[in-house]
């Protein structure tokens, strides 16, 4: 039954595998370049997404590879602990750490973080990858002229700026492939089944491809030069694949686990890396036509597992992915099998597809990346959040301006932090509300008050005058400071003296009467 099962899937899970594959191949080695990293790199993690994280992961569509929001990290990263090969160690710890988020079942915790963080550490992201891509898309190479020097035309192919020498090429070619990604998701392109069945990523790539070889033929001047095109090693065995691994020499650095920024970076990758997982699962769920659920705990124990692996052999920090698997699912995949089929895929493309992949030109990938950018910090999102007021819109500024001007990790904390100050100030703000009718007077506590509602609590019981009557409702408060409610029971033991009548109605008051009244509907029924 198993079997027959499986073999009815079969198909479609390689459909759907293909798929992915086109869309993952040019985003992995998108990721490396922008990480400023060996493209071989973002190969590795496309295989272990696909290889072991699928196979251990308790969700049928998701699809596991190098994360375009981790690329801020890596830059950084590298940056700050001076070479690949110490990342690397991050990436392990990293995975460790995800590991260990599993077996405490710490999953659920991700429910807790502010949407309008996630969204402004995302919308951060994009903005920096923008950013960051720029001097790709352009071609940019070389050193500004020295003081004095005017911009000048550098060959029929380039242009020297102030900033550098500009390739024509690379900037027809990202403006073509910002044209493509746009149009392919207008409704009057989706008329068309090629554009139905072709991911944008893909016709981004063969026009790269086709550009490079119709250039190098009719006007090699033009043809964007071999430092603008993937560069990935030639490979025709696994010895050579064993040899291209060395480049990361990863060993000699576990002397760094002394090293505090080491484990920084691991913390960061490890949080960010495991919000991205739960957020794309999450997602994955709602556009699954079946609504399947994912362990989340698992899942974070299968990532941890693959940046483990991902850290030793030299590869890009790994996420669970809503692009590629978003793009599973509409391909109509039934299993796992489908993000085993695209790994094995990556793997093969290691070494039968080399040629053809140091063709792409880099502004081709650096376009894709660009236009993730904009859908990630699009104009409409802050308008959007912006309507709803500040509540939600602070966080969301505060989490962007802080993983701009700081990093990842102090950007979430400041905008969580945020998030509580203001959940706070909406709990303490006006907990008590004082109402007049003629000589009588309601003191109502609107919800639970604490020692700060003390004041404005002092402040209204000063109001009631001589003779009154006062009725104080406090049914909707399940908590009220001992200091709040010295001060009112010090109220109605001198009342008597003024003349003040005062009922206090109290939580259990409340339900007492609640049920009395049920019980007696319940009597009459029967």
């Amino acid at each position: 039954m198993n079997l027959r099962a499986f073999f009815s899937t079969f198909q479609r899970d390689l459909l759907a595998g293909t798929v992915v594959f086109l869309v993952a191949l040019p985003l992995c080695l998108g990721i490396a370049n922008a990480s400023g990293v060996e493209p071989f790199a973002g190969l590795v993690s496309g295989i272990v997404g696909g290889l072991v994280v699928a196979v251990l992961s308790g969700s049928r569509l998701s699809v596991s590879g190098p994360a375009a929001g981790l690329v801020v990290i890596v830059v950084d990263g590298i940056a700050q602990l001076g070479s690949f090969s110490a990342f690397l160690l991050a990436v392990l710890l990293s995975g460790a750490i995800q590991f260990g988020f599993g077996m405490l079942k710490a999953g659920r915790f991700a429910a807790y973080v502010p949407s309008p963080v996630i969204k402004g550490m995302l919308a951060a992201i994009g903005v920096l990858l923008i950013v960051k891509q720029f001097p790709l898309a352009l071609g940019l190479s070389g050193a500004a002229p020295t003081a004095g020097a005017q911009p000048m035309a550098q060959g029929a192919g380039a242009i020297l700026t102030p900033f550098g020498s500009i390739s024509l090429a690379a900037c027809v070619i990202t403006l073509l492939s910002l044209a493509i990604m746009v149009g392919w998701e207008t409704r009057a392109l989706r008329r068309f089944a090629l554009v139905r069945h072709v991911p944008a990523p893909l016709a981004v790539v063969l026009l790269g491809i086709g550009t490079t070889l119709l250039l190098s033929v009719l006007a090699p001047s033009l043809a964007p030069a071999a430092e603008h095109r993937v560069a990935l090693p030639p490979l025709e065995s696994f010895a050579a694949l064993q040899l291209a691994l060395e480049w990361a020499d990863f060993g000699p650095h576990f002397a760094q686990l002394v090293n505090p920024d080491v484990w920084r970076v691991a913390i960061t990758l490890a949080i960010v890396a495991s919000l991205e997982t739960l957020l794309s699962l999450e997602a994955v769920e709602q556009i699954d036509p079946e609504r399947r659920a994912a362990p989340p705990d698992r899942e974070l124990k299968a990532q941890g597992v693959g940046n483990l692996i991902a850290g030793a052999i030299g590869g890009l920090p790994i996420t669970s992915v809503i692009v590629r698997s978003s793009a599973n699912v509409h391909a109509g995949a039934q299993s796992r099998l489908s993000a085993i089929i695209h790994g094995v895929l990556l793997l093969v493309s290691v070494f039968a597809l080399t040629s053809v992949i140091n063709l792409i030109p880099l502004a081709c990938l650096a376009a894709i990346l660009i236009f993730t950018g904009l859908k990630l910090a699009k104009p409409s999102l802050f308008v959007a959040i912006a309507k709803q007021g500040v509540a939600p819109f602070a966080p969301f500024i505060v989490t962007l301006v802080g993983v701009l001007a700081t990093d990842l990790l102090i950007g979430i904390v400041l905008g969580i932090l945020c998030s509580v100050l203001l959940a706070l100030y909406a709990n303490l703000r006006s907990p008590i509300v004082l109402a007049q009718h003629g000589d009588h007077y309601l003191l109502s506590f609107r919800k639970d008050v604490s020692f700060l509602g003390k004041v404005p609590l002092k402040h209204y019981l000063q109001q009631i005058p001589d003779g009154a009557t006062l009725i104080v409702d406090a049914t909707r408060a399940d908590f009220v400071d001992h200091d709040v409610r010295e001060l009112l029971d010090t109220f109605v033991a001198d009342a008597p003296g003024r003349g003040i009548a005062v009922e206090v109605r109290h939580q259990v008051q409340a339900q007492a009467r609640a049920a009395r009244g049920w019980s007696m509907r319940r009597t009459a029924a029967e």
